[in-house]
């Protein structure tokens, strides 16, 4: 089976949602850098993107955590296209991918 060839962007768009209020913010974060979510912190390590379709997906790898705590939410990979394939299960906020950064 053939695989497709993918790229790494500098960095990801990622959508918070307060699920209380209904408030959405977008972030926009560096490879390697953390940011805050509402009131989680967010890791990025990598952002891919299929190599002739900068556009059409992205995968994320995401350390997710509440403020203030050690213990991870979530660790692993998330697909901009299916969020709820691999999805932060959080009871009040959640995080997904838009897309990755392309230079």
């Amino acid at each position: 089976m053939a695989q497709d060839t993918v790229d790494s962007g500098p960095g990801a768009i990622l959508r918070g949602l307060d699920k209380v209020n209904g408030q959405t913010v977008d972030v926009e974060l560096r490879s390697g850098d953390t940011a805050s979510v509402f009131g989680l912190d967010v890791a990025l390590g990598d952002c891919r993107y299929p190599a002739d379709n900068p556009t059409g997906d992205a995968f994320a790898y995401l350390t997710i955590w509440e403020q203030g705590r050690s213990q991870q939410l979530f660790d692993g990979w998330m697909i901009a296209t299916s969020p709820a394939l691999n999805a932060l299960d959080h009871a009040r906020y959640d995080v997904w991918v838009i897309r990755c950064m392309t230079p």
